[in-house]
């Protein structure tokens, strides 16, 4: 009998990080509402909300990774749908607010009273349902990555080229989400959110609870993009990245492949920003900005290219490190300290945390199999020598 697809999918180290998830997803949250604060093994809700914000960095550079690793797509834009699914969880829960804001409106957000708006406009319709949010929140980003990846792999738009047009595309959206007029809050964003389902969002609970979401999110997303990177499907895509000219004289259509492949990580950046949102309580245009790109782009490279596990924890680690090296007077040169991390990684550990890892395992295991072997041959050997199948002279020398 076939295997399932995703029981198929799963190696140890997969095995291993669903796992850990599953119990960080499940402990943490727990730790932190059925504990009290006394205690040791209690975790605070601003951890829980920091956690959470990794997890959704996770997310975004695992979507980045499913492109680049396995496609060779790099995207210096990515960014772009992270963002744009976080606007359409925060204008849900903006629309949440109602009469509770400042100026008590119970339809416009107070940043449309503030500019005179008389009426909420046509495309702020619908998100007032939690339900057309979260389709929003995937429908979006995925139109605009297949709108985009259609005309760019339509004209065989490879390599830096494609980078630079995906980088133009995120600052393009950071300039036009900047104005006031575009109906987005301006540069002050989308803030001070009350409720999400009826629950308040700087609740224990409510923390807890999406922080809980955010690591089933990640594992889902993991599940995914092993599923199609294990596939045949994830063959054609390694085989693009690695010669895309001799796959397409095969007959592969790969404007084809790339398109879904795209689109279907603009949708998990989408979810990401989602997440991200309601944990952090502010979406402003600043997360167009095409330097986080390039940063998600860094956790991904010092992770492992390609590995997937290296991806999610690479935006771990880097993030971590950032909040370490910013909390203290060296927060004006962290810039240069990740630049200075991404060198260091790019000459010492090309393949990243995870690839290097997996190398030195691989080496050592074949030398442990090799010893082994050896050590076969000879007790064999011995075995027919005492046998009399094998007579001393007939020894090598």
């Amino acid at each position: 009998m076939t295997p399932h697809i995703l029981t198929r999918s799963l190696n140890r180290s997969a095995t291993i990080f669903l796992l850990i998830l599953a119990a960080v997803g499940i402990l943490l949250p727990l730790s932190n509402l059925l504990l009290p604060e006394g205690s040791a093994l209690h975790v605070p809700t601003y951890l829980i909300s920091l956690f959470g914000k990794y997890v959704c960095y996770a997310l975004l550079a695992l979507s980045i990774d499913l492109i680049w690793g396995y496609c060779g797509i790099l995207s210096l834009g990515h960014g772009a749908f992270f963002a744009l699914g976080g606007y359409a969880m925060g204008m849900y829960l903006m629309r949440q607010i109602g009469s509770r804001g400042v100026y008590a409106n119970p339809v416009l957000p107070d940043f449309m009273v503030f500019l005179n708006y008389k009426e909420l406009p046509w495309y702020w319709y619908g998100f007032d349902m939690f339900w057309f949010a979260a389709l929003m929140v995937l429908v979006v980003p995925g139109l605009l990555a297949f709108c985009f990846g259609w005309l760019a792999f339509r004209s065989r738009v490879t390599g830096v080229y494609l980078s630079i047009i995906t980088q133009a595309m995120t600052y393009a959206l950071l300039l036009a989400f900047f104005r006031n007029d575009f109906g987005f809050g301006g540069n002050n964003g989308l803030t001070d959110f009350k409720d999400i389902l009826g629950f308040n969002v700087q609740a224990e609970g409510t923390r807890a609870a999406l922080f809980f979401l955010s690591c089933l999110a990640l594992g889902i997303g993991f599940l995914i993009c092993r599923a199609v990177v294990t596939s045949k499907l994830g063959k054609v895509l390694i085989a693009i990245r690695d010669a895309e000219s001799r796959t397409r004289f095969l007959g592969y259509r790969v404007e084809s492949y790339k398109l879904f492949v795209f689109t279907l990580s603009a949708c998990m950046a989408g979810v990401a920003g989602a997440l991200y949102v309601p944990q952090v309580g502010i979406i402003n245009p600043g997360e167009f900005a095409p330097g986080n790109s390039i940063e998600a782009v860094i956790w991904v490279a010092v992770g492992g290219r390609g590995t997937l596990v290296g991806a999610a924890l690479g935006a771990i680690v880097v993030n971590y490190a950032k909040t370490v090296f910013t909390s203290g007077p060296l927060a004006p040169y962290w810039l240069f300290m990740l630049g200075a991390l991404f060198v260091l990684v790019t000459l010492l550990l090309p393949k990243g945390i995870i690839g290097t890892f997996n190398a030195w395992w691989d080496k050592g295991r074949e030398k442990a199999q090799a010893k082994r072997d050896d050590a076969a041959a000879a007790a064999a050997e011995s075995a027919a020598r005492e046998d009399g199948v094998i007579e001393p002279t007939m020894v090598k020398r």
